[in-house]
């Protein structure tokens, strides 16, 4: 028996958890689920939308599943995600981006790995007004920052059978911050004789991608560079629908489902719960449960394959309950 705590969300965020959730039960895998609630409803009752109870929550389980959350744009609450990554030090945030049959792509063959640094550079919000008409802010990249998040991402490719780390940076324009990144990837690099090291400039990685993404494994990259690249190789195999993640430190990790909360669609069955039920693939990884995890994949791959159940989202009409109910369907076979 695991404690895992559920983090609901808000928007489609409790449709696709309550999915996922079904599906992971069905594994044969005993959870005890510990639902905690984070977002805007939670302001009124506790004064922020992650009460502490939440953060004490997944100190205690050691691992969550959430949905998503609302963040306003430009004003209102920080991101609850944010704050997540921050109190909890999830460095190292995990975003695999793979093909599955009759996912809507205009590429096949791509599985490939993002590894971003989730706690430094510009997203460390150290930032200010300078006067009232110029705003500053301050990229922030440490030695240990680096190095950790390199680290990870060859323990990754030794652990999963993977062979080249592209360490991805600017570090002909920014030589001090992103110089670091790529000083501290050769370091590492020589402790890992079997793994090869790629290096490549953001700008030339994003074309790459667009052009052949499938000569790649696992990237390794800077906070910002992370969050625009993983979203663009996410789109490679069809969209942040089919996009999971994971956010993962040395106490804690939350696995989670990348794309917004939808709240246009929210009550509807019309959302895409394939992110969150890979998100609890590999949180099931996590756990050891590989066995349990590898089935629910592998059902996944034989669903879409009979092409009989896309989601709105990929061009079909097939609604959230419809969908995972075939997926269990298809996983009691």
């Amino acid at each position: 028996m695991y404690d895992v705590t559920l983090i609901p969300g808000d928007g489609i965020g409790p449709e696709v958890a309550a999915a996922a959730r079904q599906v992971i039960d069905a594994s044969g895998v005993k959870i005890n689920w510990h639902i905690e609630e984070a977002g805007a409803a939670q302001i009124e009752k506790f004064g922020t939308p992650l009460p502490d109870r939440v953060i004490e929550s997944i100190k205690s389980t050691g691992v969550a599943l959430k949905g998503p959350v609302t963040t306003p744009i430009g004003c209102g609450f920080r991101s609850v995600n944010v704050a997540l990554r921050k109190e909890l030090d999830l460095y190292a945030n995990l975003r695999p981006a793979k093909n599955y049959p009759n996912i809507p792509s205009r590429y096949q063959n791509v599985d490939l790995v993002i590894v971003r640094e989730n706690t430094e550079d510009l997203y460390a919000g150290i930032e200010h007004m300078v006067g009232k008409d110029a705003a500053e802010s301050i990229k922030l990249f440490t030695r240990e920052g680096c190095n950790r998040i390199i680290r990870y991402a060859f323990d990754y490719a030794v652990a999963n059978d993977r062979h080249k780390v592209t360490a991805v940076h600017k570090a002909n324009i920014m030589k001090c911050t992103d110089g670091m990144f790529v000083e501290e990837a050769r370091k590492v690099a020589k402790e890992y004789p079997t793994i090869e090291l790629e290096e490549m400039i953001v700008d030339a990685m994003c074309m790459n991608l667009v052009i052949a993404p499938e000569k790649y494994d696992v990237l390794v990259l800077p906070n910002l560079y992370g969050d625009i690249v993983s979203d663009l190789c996410a789109g490679l195999v069809g969209g942040l629908g089919v996009a999971p993640g994971a956010n993962i430190g040395k106490q804690a990790a939350v696995f989670e489902a990348i794309h917004g909360s939808a709240p246009d669609i929210a009550g509807k069955d019309m959302a895409n719960p394939t992110a969150i039920i890979l998100s609890g693939v590999m949180m099931l990884r996590h756990l050891g449960e590989k066995d349990a995890a590898q089935a629910i994949e592998d059902s996944l791959v034989k669903v879409a394959a009979s092409g009989k159940f896309l989601t709105f989202d990929l061009g079909g009409s097939t609604g959230t309950k419809a969908f995972t109910d075939a997926l269990v369907a298809e996983m009691n076979r």
